[in-house]
């Protein structure tokens, strides 16, 4: 294949996000891998929104103008929550992950879990209140500490990579973990902390057959110094970093659950293309389902790339796969 005829894919990274870090990295492993049909365009943009081509700016459209596909490393808000999609959208680029709609309600915590009621019965999911910031500032933690349980997770409403959590067991906890859960969304959403083995399950679709294929599911044992699944324990490598064991030591039921659960998310949801579960399995209770990421992390600690490691499908492989599928070929 000539040079003229490579697939252009314009790979965006960076974003105004508290992910940018991590997206930056998610990038540049997407750019390093694509297979020799493609040609990468690294359209970088700013903590402040800006998009860039070789360092100069651009509008988008700019960007984007001679791109036959995006390829969406974002992270976080921006990149996650819709935003970016609905402009791909609007230019009529074809870009990888769900479209802009999905996007929004599976990136807000609350909203996703309203549209997965109808799988009451199929999938638990802890108990849990929202509040605004209006809400907090109005209530204050007193009032709020009486409607919850203890202990508590509370979350930024829209975030990802466990950025701004915090867990309640006492009163004192309460106020400090607020305030950092807004310093990341304009809401929070406070749940039932609910203790158990965490696990995490790709879906890529149209893959080896099957619609929705969902990958072996992975384990997660956070370190000592980590509660739960935080952002030192995905990202603090061998200073604190969880261990991750591909595949999961899940016996064939649980495994199974666990995979099935995550393609019901996926097709509840509307995903498209790829996107990761998060679970927690109670030893008691039975599985629990935390969270849907729409756009994973790529890089070399992210868990899409072991768990396609884990099936003897290369990073190469996967891009090519879901950049087919944004193109409309696979």
């Amino acid at each position: 294949m000539s040079f003229a005829q490579k697939i252009r894919v314009a790979v965006l990274r960076g974003g105004p996000s508290s992910e940018y870090d991590v997206s930056l990295k998610s990038g540049e492993a997407v750019l390093k891998n694509l297979p020799s049909r493609y040609e990468g365009i690294d359209v970088f943009i700013s903590k402040d929104g800006v998009w860039h081509v070789h360092g100069v700016e651009k509008s988008p459209a700019e960007a984007l103008k001679t791109a036959d596909v995006a390829f969406v490393a974002l992270h976080g808000q921006y990149g996650e929550d819709g935003k970016v999609q609905a402009i791909l959208e609007r230019l009529g680029v074809p870009f990888t992950g769900s479209n802009a709609f999905a996007s929004a309600v599976a990136m807000n915590k609350h909203l996703a879990k309203k549209a997965l009621g109808a799988l009451k019965g199929k999938i638990k999911m802890a108990a849990h209140k929202i509040f605004s910031r209006e809400e907090v500032a109005q209530k204050g933690p007193h009032i709020i500490f009486r409607e919850i349980v203890l202990p508590s997770i509370v979350k930024p409403s829209s975030a990802g990579s466990s950025i701004g959590i915090s867990i309640v067991k006492s009163f004192s906890d309460l106020e400090p973990a607020l305030r950092q859960a807004l310093e990341h969304s304009d809401a929070v959403i406070i749940e039932e902390f609910i203790e158990g083995r965490e696990a995490t399950c790709g879906i890529l679709e149209r893959f080896r057959g099957e619609d929705h294929y969902a990958f072996l599911p992975i384990e997660i044992v956070h370190p000592e110094t980590s509660e739960f699944f935080d952002y030192k324990a995905k990202y603090g490598g061998a200073d604190g970093g969880a261990l991750e064991i591909s595949p999961g030591n899940f016996d064939e039921e649980t495994k199974r659950a666990i995979q099935t659960a995550a393609a019901l998310v996926h097709r509840e949801l509307g995903l498209r293309h790829y996107s990761r579960s998060d679970f927690i399995i109670h030893p008691k209770r039975g599985m629990y389902f935390l969270e849907a990421n729409t756009l994973p992390g790529l890089t070399a600690e992210s868990l899409v790339p072991k768990s396609t490691a884990a099936v003897g499908l290369s990073m190469p492989q996967f891009l090519d796969h879901v950049i087919s599928l944004a193109r409309g070929e696979a």
